[in-house]
């Protein structure tokens, strides 16, 4: 057996595992970088989505909650406010939210909104609309260094109620 060989193999072996066990930030968009729950799964990419994650369903519930998470582009995707309206728009009579505005702990802009109610927003702009009665909406804007992050955490009430703790610590957590 070759010393060499087997030094250089742990010496490997060790790199990897530090590497392993450092947090990291795998997903990104915008000069923001995140680090999504351990529970939610990294779905298949999608067109206009920075990433997508599937929550399992809480218990009772039917099907699962999605996150996607858009960016645009600087200056692209339209205003807070206009996405806050387009996500009212897809919940089919929701009463206009009041937006809550704060700074996070990186120094960003957030705007979170909150609805329930009847979702018809799942087929996307040229898909069928699907009425999902007894859905909710979290949604998350924050505004980065390169353009605006639109996170839109959306399932059954009761899986996204489940989910929302864990939605908060993510978003909040964001780094530049």
């Amino acid at each position: 057996m070759n010393r060499a060989y087997t030094a250089g193999m742990l010496r490997y072996a060790a790199a990897l595992a530090i590497f392993l066990a450092a947090p990291s930030f795998a997903d990104s968009a915008g000069g923001l970088a995140w680090a999504p729950p351990a529970g939610w799964k990294a779905d298949a990419p999608r067109p206009m989505r920075a990433a997508t994650y599937k929550i399992p369903a809480a218990k009772g519930d039917a099907e699962d909650a999605e996150c996607g998470v858009f960016y645009f582009g600087q200056g692209q995707g339209g205003s807070v406010d206009a996405n806050v309206q387009r996500w009212v728009g897809q919940f089919e009579g929701a009463k206009a939210p009041t937006p809550r505005k704060e700074k996070l702990p990186a120094g960003f802009d957030l705007t979170t909104v909150e609805l329930d109610g009847t979702y018809t927003g799942g087929g996307g702009p040229m898909g069928p609309k699907t009425n999902k009665p007894g859905f909710k909406l979290l949604g998350a804007i924050v505004e980065g260094p390169e353009g605006a992050v639109f996170f839109k955490l959306t399932g059954p009430a009761k899986t996204v109620e489940a989910a929302r703790a864990e939605f908060a610590k993510m978003v909040k957590a964001i780094k530049k």
